[in-house]
């Protein structure tokens, strides 16, 4: 037991080392990272991201993030722009390298490279007095005092408070470009997030067989119907017009109360004014209209015209619930 509490102790304590880091990069963001935002959002070119070693994994992730809100973006590891992968960078680019210390080998190589061209340079370090600190022309001061890492080694706190700079620069970048849930839908659109804001009920209602029958459809046929398209409902219409819908618990309480069904028509026991959704809206109106009424499925019309069925299990395998 006590060493459970020993692990857990230690959780606790690396959490808490990496919470007090982040919250003092508030202290730390100042006009300087107000102008490095208006440059970016200026700028005609890209951000090239560049960092070695656990830098360059975390300059990834927000090149990611950058990309996916709106500010097209680079990674450039440090390591291999010495031979090289410096002719990504184009001349309206602006390049932000990331360093703890600031001090790196391939750190020292490469900024005077960078400073040879008309790209402005913007450090994420920890230290201001560091080599890359002095010679860039911004400086996002990403202080850590120590690592969550018991031998002050390992880089954790430290990547974690670049990432969260990262994050700051990406979350103002998009404010500045009113990037709108359309837009993330745009740049989103296999993912489940994505799927919510551009989905339609028609994208999905036309993959599905279209159940339906007329009032006059005797019930053994009607149940057929239902039986072959799968959605456990049947459309009851005319003239192409939604009349009524007929269900699988419709079916189940016939058989209750009928001893002979021979003569039943499917206007006998169909529901009137079923709900029903336009082919147009977002495929997740229909979950929550699904969800109001604890129902599975919704008849779909389009121009006043029956078109289909949508299904709540047609919505679980497209991700949106």
């Amino acid at each position: 037991m006590s060493h459970l509490k020993s692990i857990i102790a230690t959780a606790q304590k690396t959490i808490e080392n990496e919470y007090e880091a982040v919250k003092n990069l508030i202290s730390l963001i100042d006009d300087e990272f107000a102008e490095v935002v208006q440059l970016i959002y200026n700028a005609k070119g890209r951000v090239v991201v560049t960092g070695v070693g656990k830098s360059a994994i975390i300059a990834n992730k927000i090149v990611a993030t950058l990309n996916s809100t709106g500010t097209p973006s680079i990674f450039m590891h440090a390591a291999d722009a010495i031979h090289g992968d410096l002719g990504i960078i184009q001349k309206d680019d602006v390049v932000i390298c990331l360093s703890k210390s600031g001090n790196t080998p391939e750190i020292k190589v490469l900024v005077p490279l960078l400073k040879g061209g008309t790209n402005k340079l913007v450090a994420i370090t920890a230290n201001r007095d560091s080599f890359l600190g002095t010679q860039s022309d911004y400086v996002l001061h990403a202080m850590v005092e120590k690592e969550a890492c018991p031998n002050n080694l390992a880089p954790t706190t430290s990547t974690t408070t670049q990432l969260v700079m990262g994050d700051a620069l990406a979350v103002c970048l998009l404010e500045l470009r009113g990037f709108t849930s359309n837009d993330f839908a745009k740049f989103h659109p296999g993912g489940a997030l994505g799927k919510k804001l551009y989905l339609r009920v028609r994208d999905i209602a036309s993959g599905n067989m279209i159940p339906q029958v007329s009032p006059e459809t005797n019930i053994k046929d009607a149940i057929v119907e239902i039986s072959e398209k799968l959605l456990g409902v049947t459309a009851v219409t005319k003239n192409h017009k939604i009349v009524g819908v007929i269900t699988d618990g419709d079916i189940r309480r016939m058989l209750s109360k009928h001893d002979n069904i021979g003569q039943l028509k499917a206007s006998d026991i169909m529901s009137e004014n079923p709900k029903r959704i336009q082919a147009g809206e977002l495929a997740v109106d229909a979950l929550e209209m699904m969800e109001k009424n604890d129902i599975t499925q919704l008849l779909v019309e389009e121009n006043n015209q029956y078109i289909g069925v949508i299904h709540l299990h047609d919505l679980i395998k497209e991700g949106i619930l």
